[in-house]
């Protein structure tokens, strides 16, 4: 028979810390505006006048006398304007923020020992089944 001593030891010992922060922001603004005038006008006038007439005169004792008139009158006015007006234009804006914070603190520490002791005689080793 052969003596055999066969023995162990382990210790151990773990801490840890972990620390995490995430921000995140964010703004945006926009505004847009077009516009289109279109203006038109016109404008007419017209006048006409028209007028005709006779005169007649007559005398008779003593001496005769006859006298006639025609006449006739005419006048025509006119007037025309346009006016034309167009205007187009567009406006936009544009504001972005945004701000992100990442933080990351990490802290670990192990420590571990281990320790094994084999002793047997040298002429009865075997493997085991």
């Amino acid at each position: 028979m052969s003596d055999v001593d066969y023995g162990q030891y382990e210790a151990g010992q773990e801490s840890g810390s972990l620390d995490q922060v995430h921000q995140a922001e964010g703004s945006e603004y926009d505004a847009q505006s077009q516009f289109g005038v279109y203006e038109q006008d016109h404008h007419a006038a017209e006048s006409t006048d028209f007028s005709t007439g006779q005169h007649v005169e007559y005398d008779a004792p003593g001496a005769v006398h006859y006298e006639s008139t025609e006449f006739t009158n005419y006048s025509h006015d006119a007037s025309e304007d346009d006016h034309v007006f167009a205007a187009e234009g567009s406006e936009s804006v544009h504001q972005a923020e945004f701000s992100e914070l990442d933080a990351l603190q990490e802290h670990f520490a192990t420590a571990f020992a281990n320790g094994t002791e084999f002793s047997a005689n040298d002429a009865e080793l075997e493997a085991a089944n």
